[in-house]
């Protein structure tokens, strides 16, 4: 599922996862301690993409722990790995139209993403914008043209992006407008053509418009950011666009809005619980297909394609009706990467022809971890404080159903973001956790995007506040329905998480045995001083969400978890990658200072070649062996001894 805008409706800051009896008196059975490493290594293989011709596809896979790209031809049995990345894994990859790869790497975690090309056999090696200090976006990878992509650099100033069509055989660039600075995101039509810009001006977004690439821009609509019209693609006339827009209602529906009279022209489809989170168009026979949704238990969708509906139906019986989802196709769209998922296993993929309706099976993402080992993730709900519904997941040791889980010790993980939301599905983190006994509680506190406007703004400057209570109120509802042992309670987080994870312990110093902060905020002044270059013009956005310094001064520090380590009485367990461009590592050496002084048990780990969070391989085993160690000695160990 593709979409070519850049959306500036919600700003993601870190996009960045012992029982009772039963009641037939029988210890519920254990699922195997299963070594940590099969929970954090690499892949096998993943990340399959197929080839515009259909004749090859192509996955990463590590190569000296580290994960590079290989491609194979469908049908034989050998592949050819076509990069040879020994520092940091590859960031992203995609095909260009002539059977060309295109691939992305930063360095050491700063975010500063470089392009570079790669023919399919290895040869040809390019660096495309191998500029220091520069980040590169793709902004449209141009199916329909041969050997050019458009991309975004923020190479003539680092806080804006300016569009540049690249030529991926040779490396030419052309600048195909400058960006006067308030420009966030850009937009081509079916041929290729930069016909659509979204432009934020403080806390006003506008969408803006040209009929050809030789007009100047002119300004469609504008509103507050909190009202959004995010357009996705040209209708297949290159007239009108397919948008989501939740301007004069609550959730974000799919809708056709008209250039020329700069308006809605219609709504195509609107959920009344869910925002719309996605939409699938054919190329090939020039129509819409589907628009999709996260719903509490998974992604839900809305077909318009009564064909690609038979092929999901057929792909469907083939799999014995597990969620899967279609992953990438080729340019003729009759040959598809199919990918398999549910809670307990991230799944295998599959190659299937369309009209020969044969689906082969190419690889298992973690072949060595048995599903019928893993937990299952329950979906719950509850209400907090002031009546507010919250969907969230509690994932029990196995053995344990809702029913039957007593006394047990908690690990709470709220999500970063924070706006962002949790999901359906499997993740490594909370197996681990699982595996080791613990029930892991998740849950999509107010601001969690994908639940409506509403549920979003009211998040507003609520940083440690109704944001935490919802977190707060969920483990009161695991203690009063018995499941938590209210002793052996931690929270863990990544990002606003590890903010989440250092406000807990302050602002709710008794409701938390440990805590781990996982690259967390802890000064919010510090932190809207420190962000990336590219978020300044997001700047006065940001200050009406989080607060404003001079303004909200108060109210910051009430909620900088650093000025309050006095309230701190749980240990703390600290991790930070040297190079993070989003939470400076300030946030944490500060924090760690702070707890020192007062005493307070304080573990900190820093990866000097890591952003953040921790991508290389032997960091992600040395932070949970640390982090597995630290929860044994305060949730498990304390427990076992006071058990005899």
């Amino acid at each position: 599922m593709k979409r070519k805008s850049l959306s500036l409706s919600i700003i993601v800051l870190f996009c960045l996862t012992l029982g009772l009896a039963t009641s037939c008196n029988k210890a519920p059975v254990a699922a195997p301690v299963l070594p940590l490493e099969d929970f954090f290594r690499n892949p096998e293989k993943s990340s399959y993409q197929i080839s515009p011709d259909g004749k090859y596809y192509s996955y990463t896979a590590p190569y000296q722990k580290r994960m590079n790209i290989y491609v194979q031809k469908i049908g034989q049995d050998s592949a050819i790995r076509i990069t040879s990345e020994t520092e940091r894994d590859i960031a992203g990859y995609l095909w260009g139209n002539n059977n060309r790869i295109l691939f992305l790497k930063d360095t050491g975690g700063d975010e500063n993403y470089q392009l570079y090309g790669v023919n399919i056999d290895g040869s040809n090696p390019l660096p495309l914008t191998a500029f220091e200090k520069v980040r590169t976006q793709i902004i449209d990878d141009l199916p329909e043209i041969d050997s050019e992509v458009i991309i975004g650099l923020n190479k003539r100033n680092p806080q804006i992006f300016d569009p540049y069509r690249l030529n991926i055989e040779t490396g030419e660039l052309t600048m195909l407008a400058e960006n006067p600075g308030n420009i966030q995101g850009w937009m081509t039509d079916h041929d290729g053509k930069l016909r659509v810009a979204m432009a934020l001006d403080g806390v006003n977004q506008s969408l803006l418009y040209r009929d050809k690439e030789e007009d100047a821009f002119k300004v469609l609509i504008t509103t507050s950011f909190k009202e959004t019209l995010d357009p996705y693609f040209f209708t297949s006339d290159n007239q009108k666009l397919y948008a989501t827009s939740n301007i004069g209602r609550d959730k974000d529906a799919l809708i056709i809005f008209d250039p020329q009279t700069m308006k809605e022209d219609e709504k195509l489809y609107e959920n009344d619980k869910y925002d719309i989170s996605g939409a699938s168009y054919s190329l090939k026979d020039k129509k819409l297909q589907l628009v999709a949704y996260q719903g509490h238990d998974g992604i839900k969708r809305h077909f318009f394609d009564d064909k690609l509906k038979s092929i999901y139906d057929k792909i469907s019986s083939k799999v014995a009706n597990r969620p899967f989802g279609i992953n990438s196709k080729n340019k003729d769209e009759n040959m598809l990467i199919v990918r398999t998922y549910n809670d307990k296993t991230p799944g295998a993929y599959y190659v299937y022809d369309v009209e020969k309706d044969v689906l082969t099976h190419i690889a298992d993402i973690y072949p060595w971890l048995d599903e019928n080992n893993m937990a299952t993730m329950n979906c719950v709900t509850y209400k907090t404080r002031d009546g507010l519904e919250i969907e969230g997941y509690l994932t029990l040791p196995k053995g344990y159903t809702l029913e039957t889980a007593k006394n047990l010790p908690v690990v709470v993980n709220p999500h970063g973001g924070p706006w962002a939301r949790d999901g359906w599905g499997f993740n490594p983190e909370i197996q681990f956790l699982a595996n080791r006994g613990y029930a892991v509680f998740q849950m999509n506190f107010r601001g969690s995007t994908g639940f409506g406007k509403k549920f979003w703004e009211i998040s507003f400057k609520q940083w440690g506040k109704t944001m935490q209570d919802d977190i707060t109120d969920g483990v009161e509802w695991l203690k009063a329905k018995g499941i938590a042992n209210p002793d052996k309670i931690a929270i863990y987080g990544g990002s606003y998480g590890g903010y989440a994870t250092l406000a807990g312990l302050t602002f709710t110093p008794d409701l938390y045995t440990c805590g781990v902060d996982y690259v967390g905020v802890s000064n919010l002044f510090t932190f809207l001083n420190t962000i990336p270059p590219y978020w300044k013009p997001m700047l006065d956005m940001m200050y009406e969400m989080v607060g404003d310094p001079k303004k909200d001064s108060l109210l910051l520090a009430g909620s900088s978890p650093v000025f309050h380590v006095d309230n701190i009485k749980a240990p703390l367990f600290i991790a930070q990658g040297a190079n993070d461009p989003r939470v400076n590592k300030d946030e944490s050496d500060q924090m760690v200072e702070a707890l020192k002084k007062r005493g307070i048990e304080t573990e900190y780990m820093v990866k000097d070649n890591e952003g953040h969070g921790f991508h290389n391989e032997e960091n992600r085993f040395d932070f949970y062996r640390a982090m597995e160690k630290f929860l044994g000695e305060h949730l498990k160990e304390k427990q076992e001894t006071e058990a005899k």
